[in-house]
């Protein structure tokens, strides 16, 4: 083809010229100011010692919960939905960089045709082979903002990926603490239960002997009673903990019943948080709220791209096909520019241009939802982690007290100096303060974990562009 030559020397420097002078249309992104408070203004914690949020799990010096978070992590739909949705990102964001490289299509053809006329007959075969090739040039930037969107949703799409890790691991330990408190509360309940049992079995001997009344033999057996059925009740709520917890290991129960047995029934001891940083780092520290900024940022893209989308396109279009019909042969070939002008639609790139406005104001309106729900959630759970603290010497005192009067009143009983009734109203009274003890300690640790996660879990935006953050944090 030695015309080709010629013409194509000519048209390059032309075409390159027209795209270096291309603009890109649509507001550029700057993140958006929102108004926060400057500081945290619930007490903040106080204590000893003091850790940042990495590896805060590893605190609790609790190998069953460290086993828990470890199956969860292996087989957790929630995270597997977050990477599958990784991965359509980052397909959409190939798909956003191929529209901008030229694209190339080939053919073939061969058909066997005829032609009757005037009772005259032909036949002959035909064949062919065709290449096309296309490359639309980014004039006003509609590719380039479309591969800004794509791009900004891939890191958003991370971003949930590790919101998904720590809100996991939040679920998992929460539910490991409630069932770790329902067993220190089976365990009360059950003390009380076998006492209340052998006070029933001695209050009716009493009163087959004849020294005690029938009013008390009957109190002794409902207060006994009535403590089966509460210790029933516990143990039953136990068992819907741990089935919270096969469902979020996908573990079998008796392997969860194994675990869970090697080690006693008490709280785990978190090390205490290190809560000054302000509200306005919390961009930096949720991954929930860096997924929200992300999407914003895409949003605004996509303003560009749709106002670049009413304006003409011009690419380079090329075509070379060859062909044999009945042994004559051809060869034909095209190559220029081709501008495509948008004249009538009836109003649709300008509704896509106010939908993709719409799109951006909804997403802020996200974005600044999120971060005020953000700010609530860490301020709610100092106020109520302050409030257990405070409450924790009070109600351990309170226990104390009331379980030396209920061991007194009994003493007074036995010796026959005090009746049942002041008994039983005694031993409930001191049931009730070490039961909202062990509520008390169960959800000052809920309040640590409720803490953590509202700090974000330990995660950090340190993105130094997408392939450093789609490698170290998606594939992690």
């Amino acid at each position: 083809m030695p015309i080709a030559k010629p013409v194509a020397h000519r048209l390059l420097p032309m075409l390159f010229a027209t795209l270096l002078g291309g603009c890109t249309l649509g507001p550029d992104y700057r993140l958006p100011a929102v108004a926060v408070p400057g500081q945290w203004y619930a007490p903040l914690p106080h204590g000893a010692s003091v850790v940042g949020l990495n590896d805060w799990w590893q605190q609790f010096n609790d190998p069953a919960l460290a086993t828990l978070l470890r199956l969860a992590e292996a087989d957790s739909p929630s995270l597997d939905q977050a990477l599958a949705r990784i991965a359509q990102a980052r397909a959409t964001l190939d798909g956003s960089v191929a529209d901008a490289r030229p694209q190339l299509n080939g053919g073939l053809t061969k058909a066997r045709a005829g032609v009757s006329q005037r009772g005259l007959g032909k036949t002959g075969t035909t064949s062919g082979a065709t290449l096309d090739a296309a490359w639309e040039l980014d004039l006003f930037g509609k590719l380039r903002r479309n591969d800004e969107a794509s791009r900004n949703q891939l890191e958003a799409r991370v971003d949930d990926w590790h919101d998904a890790r720590v809100s996991l691991a939040a679920e998992v330990g929460d539910d490991f603490v409630q069932y770790r408190g329902c067993q220190m509360l089976v365990n009360a309940y059950r003390d009380q239960a076998q006492s209340q049992e052998q006070t029933a079995r001695l209050t009716r001997l009493s009163f087959q002997a004849g020294f005690t009344s029938s009013a008390d033999a009957a109190l002794t057996d409902a207060s006994a009673a009535a403590s089966s059925a509460t210790l029933i009740n516990q143990q039953s709520a136990c068992d819907v903990l741990l089935k919270s917890l096969v469902a979020l290991t996908g573990s079998r129960e008796e392997q969860l019943r194994e675990v869970l047995g090697h080690t006693p029934a008490r709280l785990p001891e978190p090390a205490l948080l290190d809560v000054r940083e302000i509200p306005t780092d919390l961009v930096r520290q949720r991954p929930d709220l860096a997924s929200s900024e992300r999407e914003l940022a895409a949003a605004n893209a996509r303003i560009g791209a749709a106002q670049a989308d009413r304006l003409p396109s011009l690419g380079l279009v090329g075509s070379f096909a060859v062909g044999n019909t009945s042994g004559a042969y051809s060869r034909t070939w095209s190559l220029g520019p081709q501008l495509s002008v948008p004249l009538f639609d009836g109003g649709k790139r300008r509704a896509a241009v106010d939908s993709a406005r719409a799109g951006y104001d909804a997403a802020l309106a996200t974005y600044r939802q999120t971060l005020r729900t953000a700010v609530m959630e860490v301020e709610q759970s100092l106020v109520r982690l302050d409030a257990a603290r405070r409450s924790e010497a009070d109600a351990q005192r309170a226990t104390e007290g009331y379980q030396e009067y209920f061991q007194a009143i009994d003493r007074n009983w036995h010796a026959g100096n005090a009746s049942l009734l002041d008994r039983e109203l005694a031993r409930r009274s001191a049931l009730s303060a070490q039961i909202e003890l062990i509520t008390l300690q169960q959800n000052q640790v809920r309040y640590w974990i409720a803490l953590y996660k509202a700090l974000g879990g330990g995660w950090r935006d340190g993105r130094d562009g997408l392939a450093a953050a789609a490698s170290t944090r998606g594939g992690a």
